[in-house]
């Protein structure tokens, strides 16, 4: 097994669905994407680290506090490890787009805050995966390796023509790529 790699996930339209122009801001509203349970189960057997790294800049507007976003991660995490999957940790920058804070993606604090508190992660042996430019390129500025989720039209749009490492659908067609063992992907960790 390599399982000396680290995993970094993007949640809203990755983990979870996204709610048209709002924020998920409780637990009621927070649906798996499609087989994404099973997805992160398989992904314990590649990566050593499992990680989230999420923008919910929601706090920052006032629309949900900090307590109300860790009771979601808290049962996110929870019915991952129900369901034989593990998340180490998540991360989130609360901060406005317009500020510009250092944790924000596609800034990379919030993966130099993973490393601080894992100090075997290293970005080289590191995947990010997500659905918006921001996550590649908080990938690219750390060296990972980048997996594109296509979802969102106006990011399908303007990654097009990006240089990524790979494109899904959803993290179970991913996982199902990766447990292949033809897949170049994995050929490469």
């Amino acid at each position: 097994m390599k399982n000396n790699w680290t995993l970094f996930l993007d949640r809203d339209g990755v983990i979870n669905q996204r709610l048209p122009n709002q924020y998920v801001g409780k637990w009621e509203d927070f649906k798996f994407t499609y087989r994404c349970l099973d997805a992160i189960k398989l992904f314990k057997e590649y990566f050593e680290i499992i990680v989230v790294v999420t923008n919910q800049q929601g706090i920052g507007k006032g629309l949900m506090t900090e307590a109300e976003l860790q009771v979601i991660h808290d049962n996110m995490i929870a019915a991952v490890k129900n369901h034989g999957g593990d998340i180490n940790k998540a991360y989130f920058a609360p901060g406005l787009r317009k500020d510009n804070p250092p944790t924000r993606k596609p800034n990379p604090g919030m993966g130099w805050l993973a490393k601080r508190d894992f100090p075997t992660i290293d970005f080289q042996k590191s995947m990010m995966v997500g659905d918006s430019f921001s996550d590649m390129e908080f990938g690219w500025q750390l060296g990972m390796k980048t997996i594109f989720i296509e979802g969102k039209e106006e990011e399908n749009e303007r990654t097009a023509n990006i240089p990524v490492d790979g494109r899904f659908e959803n993290l179970w067609q991913l996982a199902e790529y990766l447990d292949d063992p033809e897949t170049e992907l994995m050929n490469d960790l």
